[in-house]
């Protein structure tokens, strides 16, 4: 059982409601940096991920999840940081835990004008989740390499969240407020495998920008600090 659907069949509230966005589904400020591959804007892949949007907002308890913009769609290749998660292992250690988001973002960005951009790569679905777009490396090689991104951006930036090695790769669509009630797991098993399988015929391989250094004021845009060019 994929973790999704053990969080739909525990349920319970989001612990991000009320400080990522609000019961209406509204997205608060919540500043921090982060390092995307953003999905190429007016290509196949947007087109189909607007369809897929509209569909996920079509199933039953679609009102138990908040919904990001379409121009927020990416795929994260480094978390950054954020500032309701200011601890070590998330920040820096070599910048103090009260430093501001501006501040940081300008020292995250200078340390980062040395790193050489490993190789390209690209991505493709594994699964469609009530969240979004569960992925992997379209190839072994492609999987080594966005890998590679991870790991020279971590020792760039001096800190390895605990999650480094574990964190799946995925572009987020929706954040539940809270999950629908259990027993409509099964409908959306079966409506998400459907949709699973029509986007991945649609898009075997998906359409990405090279990595980009973008900071954020909340989860709908992205824009970048620090392109890497070549990429």
């Amino acid at each position: 059982m994929a973790r999704w659907q053990e969080a739909f069949l525990a349920g319970g509230e989001n612990p991000r409601l009320g400080s990522r966005f609000d019961t209406e589904g509204q997205f608060l400020p919540e500043h921090g940096n982060t390092v995307v591959a953003q999905v190429t804007a007016g290509s196949a892949t947007e087109a189909a991920l607007i369809d897929l949007r509209h569909a996920l907002m079509a199933l039953p308890f679609a009102d138990h999840f908040a919904f990001t913009a379409v121009e927020s769609y990416h795929m994260t290749v480094f978390e950054g940081v954020i500032e309701t998660r200011r601890a070590r292992g998330y920040w820096p250690d070599d910048l103090a835990l009260d430093v501001s988001i501006d501040e940081m973002t300008d020292a995250m960005s200078a340390k980062l004008a040395a790193v050489t951009s490993p190789p390209p790569f690209q991505m493709r679905l594994v699964e469609v989740t009530p969240l979004g777009l569960h992925l992997t490396g379209a190839t072994e090689k492609d999987e080594v390499n966005v890998r590679a991104w991870r790991d020279a951006l971590a020792q760039a930036l001096g800190f390895r969240t605990p999650a480094h090695d574990t964190y799946g790769f995925h572009t987020t669509m929706a954040y539940q407020k809270r999950w629908p009630p259990a027993k409509a797991l099964g409908h959306y098993e079966q409506a998400l495998a459907q949709l699973g399988a029509d986007f991945a015929a649609r898009v075997p391989v998906l359409d990405l920008d090279p990595p980009a250094f973008c900071r954020f004021a909340d989860m709908n845009a992205f824009p970048p600090v620090r392109r890497w060019v070549g990429a």
